[in-house]
């Protein structure tokens, strides 16, 4: 029996002549072929997939997704992911790092995870596949004396696109209040901080406000408190690791920065309603 795999494996999107972007159209045939893609994996960047047609079946943090024709997809990099199974589907796929991005698109990018799959117009739709299209045949370019700039170019174009019908079909579309401004920042923070700090006077205190306020805003943005937040993003990266990971429950609850594994596996049953073992169970049967 092989060793089992302690963490959630990352697939890179580097090869050794492109660094950091791959870009292509593929079919259900090849697709079926690319057995890594089966297995629950990240990336080491942001993935963008348009299906022009069948239907794509793929797997975020344990919700299954039906992708049909004409319907763009953007999964973050701390995302896990897999395809369940591959029909009679044609899709386009980005892949870049944040290496490749500009500031302007990475900032915007947080901003819409996690991203549901969007159905596009087909005036849109044709707009996003001619994008992706001069995406491939600059790609494919290599020759050119300003590949890597023309490259990063025509992606972050793309990116733009999409970003801009997630915007367009989402609240985010319209100007920000003061208090989904400051929730956006908090969300921002906690992303980057949420195994380290659990306290929200401690966002609070990051964010120059008192802690009232930012509940204040964050729950009139959300229509939840801050400490939900905290404790939903804790138990994501919970479930990613104990579906997705060998490590013990003890090993994920000091990873997530709880040393004391008594309380970090009361806290999961409290949130979720059953043990982390039943959880990792059920999720592997």
């Amino acid at each position: 029996m092989g060793k089992k795999v302690k963490s959630i494996p990352v697939n890179p999107f580097a090869a050794a002549l492109d660094p950091g972007v791959v870009v292509g159209k593929i079919s259900s045939g090849s697709l079926l072929s690319y057995q890594a893609a089966h297995k629950p994996h990240r990336h080491d960047g942001h993935f963008f997939l348009l299906v022009e047609k069948g239907t794509a079946h793929i797997e975020i943090d344990l919700e299954k997704y039906h992708i049909k024709a004409s319907h763009v997809l953007y999964v973050h990099p701390n995302q896990v992911h897999r395809v369940v199974k591959s029909g009679k589907t044609d899709l386009y796929l980005l892949g870049i790092t944040n290496e490749n991005l500009t500031s302007q698109n990475l900032e915007l990018l947080e901003q819409i995870v996690p991203a549901q799959p969007l159905s596009l117009t087909k005036n849109i739709f044709s707009i996003v596949s001619q994008a992706i299209w001069l995406c491939i045949n600059i790609f494919e370019r290599k020759q050119d004396k300003l590949y890597p700039s023309l490259l990063k170019g025509a992606c972050n174009t793309l990116v733009a696109l999409i970003i801009s019908q997630y915007l367009e079909q989402s609240a985010s579309a319209g100007k920000l209040s003061r208090f989904d401004t400051i929730t956006k920042a908090f969300k921002l923070l906690l992303e980057r901080d949420f195994a380290g700090v659990k306290r929200p006077s401690d966002y609070a205190t990051a964010l120059n406000i008192s802690t009232p306020y930012l509940n204040e805003c964050v729950r009139n943005a959300t229509g939840f408190p801050v400490s939900y937040h905290i404790q939903q993003r804790v138990i994501l990266e919970a479930k990613r690791l104990i579906c997705h990971s060998g490590k013990s429950v003890k090993e994920i609850a000091t990873e997530l920065g709880y040393n004391d594994y008594a309380y970090f596996s009361r806290f999961f049953t409290k949130v979720t309603g059953m043990t982390a073992i039943a959880f990792r169970k059920k999720n592997l049967e």
